[in-house]
């Protein structure tokens, strides 16, 4: 039998994945997440920034790294300055600094078509999950283990879920791209 479930909820990650691409784009406003994406050479590997260290927003432009172990202090700093994020960090002990400069006019309409590019990759992800669940469909029908009228059900079924995730990631855009261009 068909089970709608399984494709929308692999729709569904592919839309949680773009929120999670999402939070890593830089708005102009300090944002834990913005170093969601930096790794730190830590005893000897790769170890993600939170990992070695406590992220906060103390002020709206000002992020605070505090580092627990003093030897990993550089190593940290160096991670965020060559992010490519834009972010000129400072050192002071253990806690480093980071204030959140403002963005370019250039530089956000640059972030707006990553932030596109994202939603347009996410829009692919779905589009072939919809096409994958089609297919499970025709098989099914060609082996006789669903009716036309089921088949057709089903197809109605799995394109209402696309156009509704469609749409969602369309909005998600859009209020991505309202946050970016907001000076």
């Amino acid at each position: 039998m068909f089970d709608l479930k399984i494709y929308e909820e692999k729709m569904e990650k592919a839309l949680d994945v773009l929120k999670r691409e999402y939070s890593g784009l830089r708005t102009g406003r300090a944002s834990i997440s913005l170093l969601d994406p930096i790794f730190v050479d830590a005893y000897g590997s790769k170890t993600p920034l939170n990992q070695v260290s406590n992220i906060s927003v103390p002020e709206s432009r000002l992020i605070t790294v505090q580092v627990w172990d003093e030897s990993l202090v550089n190593s940290v700093e160096n991670a965020i300055r060559n992010s490519n994020l834009g972010l000129n960090p400072m050192i002071e002990g253990n806690l480093i600094r980071i204030p959140i400069p403002d963005l370019s006019e250039e530089r956000r309409k640059e972030i707006v078509k990553i932030a596109s590019k994202y939603s347009e990759d996410s829009k692919v992800v779905i589009r072939n999950i919809r096409r994958e669940a089609m297919e499970k469909i025709k098989d099914l029908e060609k082996n006789k283990d669903i009716s036309k009228d089921d088949s057709f059900k089903f197809s109605d079924d799995v394109q209402k879920i696309t156009d509704n995730l469609i749409e969602k990631v369309e909005l998600l855009f859009s209020d991505k791209e309202k946050d970016i261009l907001r000076v």
